[in-house]
């Protein structure tokens, strides 16, 4: 039987039936894509720490692989707090299938966290590009990495993450008959998303895959 998993209660964008709207109106592919997928929409689920060590966990993986790595890691601690993560054993952590390099990223976050070192009561007021900067700081995070957490736990909307493989790939696949793309005719692509390159980026993920990602 598998372990029961706490229920987390998941806030969604104020923002996503104006975008969508916006969307249709200025985008050919938005306007067929965005009925296909009915109510559905990003969601968050509210806790910082969780958002990006999941983030990390699921660097340089598949989605499933992802999930399967995490569903054993968050069965380790009671609760998955920066605290609790400080108290593991990297030898269990190894056998939950994490990396070394990924179990030292996840002890940086937690060591930022526990120690006070973010600004997190001040993001909520902080341009994205700030956010950007404090957290490419801490070790295994990079620009994708926030960017991640800019859509899915602080749900900005208008993040556009030219380094993400699915993004390009769905441009691609929507815009350009699966040519290959570059950044600048992503950029020109995202020009007409503006300013809700997030829900865009959502919608463009979902077509590839359309069980939604969730960090």
């Amino acid at each position: 039987m598998a372990p029961k998993t706490p229920s987390v209660q998941m806030a969604t964008p104020h923002y996503w039936d104006e975008a969508c709207k916006h969307l249709i109106k200025k985008d050919r592919v938005m306007r067929r894509l965005i009925p296909q997928f009915g109510d559905a929409c990003l969601q968050s689920r509210g806790d910082a720490f969780v958002t990006l060590a999941r983030s990390i966990v699921g660097q340089q993986i598949s989605v499933k692989a992802a999930q399967s790595v995490w569903d054993r890691f968050a069965m380790l601690p009671r609760k998955i707090t920066p605290a609790n993560v400080l108290k593991l054993k990297v030898d269990d952590m190894r056998q939950a299938g994490l990396s070394a390099r990924k179990i030292e990223y996840l002890v940086d976050l937690a060591l930022h966290f526990d120690g006070g070192l973010l600004s997190t009561q001040k993001w909520p007021s902080m341009s994205d590009d700030d956010i950007i900067e404090e957290l490419v700081a801490i070790r295994g995070i990079g620009r994708w990495t926030a960017e991640m957490f800019l859509i899915f736990y602080l749900m900005r909307p208008n993040v556009l993450p030219l380094d993400d493989v699915g993004l390009i790939n769905g441009i691609s696949h929507n815009y350009f008959s699966g040519e290959k793309v570059s950044r600048s005719e992503v950029r020109e692509v995202a020009a007409a998303w503006q300013p809700y390159c997030s829900v865009a980026t959502w919608y463009i993920w979902r077509s590839l895959d359309p069980l939604p990602v969730g960090y």
